[in-house]
């Protein structure tokens, strides 16, 4: 007997990666939690006879010689779990996109940073040459889309696009997965949303805008989608919502829509699991109350924001001036032979201005190129201090609308940093 198995609050990633997993294990069949989110539970009451699916296990646990563990890699995550432990004689594979180390006996994983887990199982599909069916294909589909926000999550990779293709071109019907992606929000949803409208406050932390709420619970809610519907009309660059149920425990959802923000970084002192972009963790109520939770939450907040690549690293050293008498033509042949696009005026301890090649673009009269620089240079000067994170200088530049920043050390200008710099950091060409 093998079995594949997922995660409990089932989604469809969940619900592709074990389907996906039986035509890699032939025989298999996958074992669906009763407990999956509302619009997975939609979709399988019209689909579930299209697959092999079971909703629990029929047999001893002396009996499985097979567990493939899809989408999740700890025991609490599993409905079965009490079950699983017992199968001591079974092979146990893991198909995860989920970084954190698991605490289940793994004899082979395939476990990669990809959007969804159903794309690593449809790579080895695709090279074992296995045919899938159209609704196979829409299956998959909406666990891609899903996991990835339709392609849009920075945790996507181009591999899940190719594969989004793929899976198109094997029949996936996209009105489908459209349907079944925008559910309706139920009464009790739409009173949680209402209260997060009123009690989630912003803060401003490391340049970036932080929602954090609290809210208590009376009853059972589908609160994932409530989270991705608040983030998506908050003008926040990251939410962390802390919900709080009768029994005192929480449950604590984050969602970024920034790189540099990773709300499982940000989760992982309560031992977090999840991606970088979207994340969630239970928490005991030993752990103090809900105002403690989100104090934790800003202070990891704050610990994570000061974290990243520092202006030293990227900024050109040593930096070259030149004196406020310097002709405008010098200036221009200096840029031009050095293929730099500004240049400071004055020494590194006596910083005047900086001329920039825009400047030299406004130059109409022969005269001017004869003018010293210092007729044409910017006197205020915006700078920045060799320590300071590169995201700060990135800030900078889009506040002030400016290209080039100075970098000091103390009172001495050290190097400069350009936007050309952050931008060869942000597509990974340092």
């Amino acid at each position: 007997m093998q079995i594949t198995v997922t995660h409990k609050s089932t989604d469809f990633d969940g619900l592709s990666s074990i389907v996906a997993a039986t035509l890699l294990y032939p025989g298999a069949v996958a074992i669906c939690p009763r407990n999956v989110n509302k619009n997975v539970q939609t979709f399988l009451s019209l689909h579930k006879t299209a697959y092999n699916l079971a909703l629990e296990v029929s047999v001893q646990p002396g009996e499985v010689s097979r567990v493939v563990v899809c989408d999740c890699n700890q025991w609490q995550q599993l409905e079965n779990a009490d079950f699983l432990q017992q199968c001591k004689e079974a092979e146990f594979i893991l198909w995860d996109h989920h970084q954190q180390a698991t605490d289940m006996p793994i004899q082979r994983q395939y476990v990669e940073q990809t959007g969804a887990t159903v794309t690593l199982l449809l790579r080895h599909i695709q090279e074992k040459g296995i045919a899938i069916t159209p609704s196979q294909a829409t299956l998959f589909l909406l666990g891609l889309y899903e996991d990835t926000g339709q392609l849009t999550f920075s945790g996507t990779t181009p591999e899940d696009i190719r594969t989004a293709a793929y899976l198109v071109e094997q029949g996936g019907d996209l009105e489908i997965v459209v349907n079944f992606l925008h559910v309706a929000y139920n009464d009790m949803q739409k009173k949680v949303l209402y209260r997060l409208m009123r009690s989630a406050r912003q803060y401003q932390i490391g340049g970036k805008i932080i929602s954090v709420g609290v809210v208590r619970l009376d009853q059972h809610v589908k609160l994932a989608a409530v989270v991705q519907l608040y983030a998506s009309i908050v003008d926040a660059d990251a939410v962390f919502i802390v919900f709080e149920n009768s029994q005192g425990d929480y449950f604590v959802i984050g969602r970024s829509r920034l790189d540099e923000i990773d709300v499982r970084a940000v989760l992982s002192p309560f031992g977090c699991g999840g991606h970088a972009g979207a994340a969630a963790v239970t928490i005991k109520k030993e752990k103090g109350s809900a105002t403690d939770i989100r104090d934790m939450i800003l202070a990891s907040l704050h610990t994570v924001a000061a974290q990243g690549p520092l202006v030293a690293e990227l900024m050109s050293s040593p930096v070259m001036t030149v004196p406020p008498e310097t002709p405008m033509h010098e200036v221009r042949d200096i840029m031009h032979d050095q293929q730099i696009r500004g240049l400071l005026v004055g020494n590194s301890s006596d910083l005047q201005g900086i001329v920039v090649l825009w400047d030299l673009k406004k130059l109409t009269l022969r005269k001017q190129w004869d003018s010293p620089v210092k007729a044409f240079m910017r006197r205020s000067v915006m700078t920045i201090g060799a320590d300071a994170l590169v995201r700060e200088a990135a800030q900078l530049m889009v506040q002030k609308d400016i290209g080039h920043l100075p970098v000091t050390s103390g009172k001495e200008v050290v190097g400069i940093i350009t936007r050309t710099d952050i931008l060869r950091y942000l597509y990974g060409m340092v």
